[in-house]
């Protein structure tokens, strides 16, 4: 399969991986809408919501609650949007759930490796 997902999950891309369990890999958005953006993606290959199992539904989630605690604690976040594309309006053919951080403050630009380092010190 030519998923860039699974690929990731696989170990074949590397990833800034900030949560894993059995279920699911969350890791940080190369192309970040705000600093801390993050996919969280199902390990098992789901296309959409339409094909995804309850089961990992849940796990993803659940992940999420982590994630956002994660981004609460070291990035002082004000909310968050989860988002889950559907269609022709979804880039990659894997089901993920975007978490997208808003905050309280524009401290200037920084890489995904910066706020990578951030997240896992």
């Amino acid at each position: 399969m030519d998923c860039i997902f699974c690929k990731i999950i696989n170990g074949d891309i590397p990833s800034y991986t900030i949560y894993e369990n059995e279920y699911v890999k969350c890791f940080l958005d190369i192309e970040p809408i705000e600093r801390g953006h993050t996919l969280i993606v199902p390990k098992k290959h789901f296309v959409d919501n339409g094909d995804i199992d309850n089961e990992h539904l849940l796990e993803i989630h659940n992940a999420s609650k982590k994630v956002v605690k994660l981004l609460s604690d070291k990035l002082d976040i004000k909310g968050y949007r989860l988002v889950q594309n559907n269609g022709s309006i979804q880039d990659v053919k894997h089901y993920h759930l975007h978490i997208i951080p808003i905050h309280k403050s524009k401290k200037g630009k920084l890489s995904v490796e910066d706020v990578f380092n951030l997240l896992t010190k």
